[in-house]
């Protein structure tokens, strides 16, 4: 069956809860999504929110680390957390039999974390050797220093990760208070899928969140990307270019057009060898083993990427080409032959991307949290098999912002 969206009232407040009944195994899965609590909240400090997500995967204060993962290893049950840009995720997976217990030590971990100074600490150690070792990581140093040029001066410029800095500055109270402000009920959106019953598991659940601080909703904030061209060359130890590139795309997450830009982004950059990226860089002029773009469509940003690794020597061509192709491709659109093989991939691919529960369960969670009506995926997909040539290229062309591209390079 497919997902659909219900409500849980308790605490006074409405709470959405997606929900897909699935009895082929007996297995359930349950998610605590906070919105507006992810590292789009860093403003003080980068990477608070990943950090302290980690602190959450510490266990809770009465049992500690060992203890907390040795009871739910006992029982096969698994409990994390981690952060994205918008939203925080604190997930409880297990067999059905052993629900009530995975959901005690579920709400065991959201009343008491173990936020101590030795899990501050333990997880600052362990996310300071982590950042290390990317300081040879070049694609991760080349797309932290895209987003500081699409994003300068706002909280999306940072490294979601943190800087060796920030998170060595980071404090018992920075992430007592992280959690206080954030992990709350009236932020809360529930996503429960398994071989478990609605309604007895709803029940269940309202406990939990009757426990929990009920804090205050709030707005994502929305960050424009810079409408100027911009360029970093960073100068590293290394034997390839690494090379990427991004500008605004004036779209919102709820906008209607959503499927064109998906239509013509596939055609640009990201289905692979049939994109033009692909076929100027790599199959004309072998400049690159692959190129790569993609736009990104959230409540916080909105924003054309993409990259590719080229030859030392090749750097300025591969530049050169790229920004060719963005501008003949924004200029003159794109033929009725790409339209076709396009619609087809997409109709075509479409059984790979709901055949398991968790995909269908977070398409449900997205057309909500977007504020899209539900089954929007697949009227997206009839709207993508009726389109016409010259819709999808007047939209194109409309999108000349794109050609102002900003350059973040790792080269030697």
């Amino acid at each position: 069956m497919a997902a659909k969206i219900d409500f849980l009232e308790t605490s006074g407040l409405k709470i959405p809860i997606i929900y897909e009944q699935d009895k082929r195994l007996p297995l359930v899965t349950l998610q605590f999504t906070f919105t507006n609590s992810g590292s789009i909240t860093d403003v003080s400090k980068a990477g608070l929110a990943k950090f302290s997500a980690k602190i959450m995967n510490e266990g809770t204060k009465e049992l500690g680390s060992s203890a907390f993962a040795e009871a739910l290893e006992a029982k096969a049950i698994h409990i994390s957390a981690h952060s994205g840009t918008e939203t925080f995720i604190v997930e409880l997976g297990c067999l059905s039999e052993n629900f009530d217990e995975g959901l005690e030590h579920f709400d065991a971990l959201l009343k008491s974390p173990n936020v101590s100074q030795e899990s501050v600490d333990k997880v600052k150690t362990m996310t300071l050797g982590a950042l290390s070792r990317k300081e040879n990581d070049f694609d991760y140093i080349a797309g932290n220093e895209l987003n500081a040029l699409l994003f300068e001066g706002s909280v999306l410029a940072q490294p979601s990760s943190g800087t060796m800095e920030s998170v060595k500055s980071i404090e018992l109270k920075d992430v007592e208070n992280f959690v206080r402000t954030n992990l709350v009920s009236s932020k809360l959106i529930v996503v429960l899928g398994g071989d478990i019953d609605l309604e007895v598991a709803k029940k269940k659940i309202a406990k939990v969140i009757d426990s929990m601080n009920k804090g205050s909703s709030s707005e994502v904030i929305n960050v424009q990307a810079s409408k100027e061209q911009k360029e970093k060359i960073l100068k590293r130890d290394t034997e390839q270019a690494y090379v990427y590139f991004g500008s605004p795309y004036n779209m919102s997450a709820d906008d209607e057009e959503q499927y064109k830009a998906r239509v013509a982004t596939f055609i640009l950059g990201t289905g692979g060898f049939g994109s033009r990226l692909m076929e100027e860089v790599r199959v004309k002029r072998g400049l690159a083993y692959s190129a790569y773009a993609r736009t990104n469509i959230t409540k916080s940003s909105s924003s054309f990427n993409g990259y590719l690794q080229t030859k030392l020597d090749s750097l300025e061509e591969a530049r050169t080409t790229v920004n060719s192709v963005i501008a003949d491709f924004v200029r003159d659109g794109v033929t009725q032959d790409e339209l076709e093989q396009t619609q087809k991939f997409l109709l075509g691919s479409e059984p790979l991307r709901v055949e398991t529960m968790s995909q269908r369960l977070n398409r449900t969670f997205l057309e909500y949290y977007k504020g899209q009506e539900l089954g929007f995926a697949a009227i997206e997909l009839e709207k993508i098999k009726n389109l016409k040539l010259e819709d999808l290229n007047a939209f194109i062309k409309k999108h000349t912002e794109i050609v102002n591209l900003s350059y973040s390079i790792v080269t030697k």
